[in-house]
């Protein structure tokens, strides 16, 4: 069995965004090599998720303010995490969301539902951050 790993960095300018990485994550995949097998994609930072849904701008609206109404970012007092940084909301939100995804590869190919799509969903912004992408298989 084969490994690959690669690590990108996103430096996202706002407080909060989703990113279609989809792009990013198939071309890992053909960098690979790798025909058969799982991909996973990982958030490595504990404010920032990594989910797979429709890419779909009405969509990501609405989790924005689904999101929001979960755990506002403000007044930052209402989070007993809050102190030296201000991102309580941030580490909540990414719970909803999740932290990684699997996905089968199947003849070199992420191996995807009608409209699935890989996503990056920061939530707490504007610093380089890190998304690992490991692939396993034949």
């Amino acid at each position: 069995m084969k490994s690959y790993r690669k690590v990108l960095e996103l430096n996202i300018p706002t407080r909060r965004q989703m990113v279609n990485i989809t792009p990013e994550v198939a071309g890992a995949l053909a960098e690979s090599g790798i025909k058969e097998g799982l991909c996973l994609v990982n958030a490595m930072h504990i404010t920032a998720s990594v989910f797979i849904n429709d890419d779909e701008s009405g969509l990501h609206h609405d989790f924005e303010v689904w999101l929001e109404k979960l755990a506002p970012e403000k007044p930052y007092s209402q989070y007993r995490h809050n102190g030296f940084e201000d991102n309580a909301d941030a580490h909540l939100k990414r719970t909803v969301m999740g932290r990684e995804v699997v996905v089968a590869v199947t003849d070199g190919k992420l191996d995807f539902g009608p409209w699935e799509q890989i996503f990056y969903g920061e939530f707490d912004g504007k610093r380089n951050k890190r998304l690992m992408i490991k692939i396993i298989g034949e």
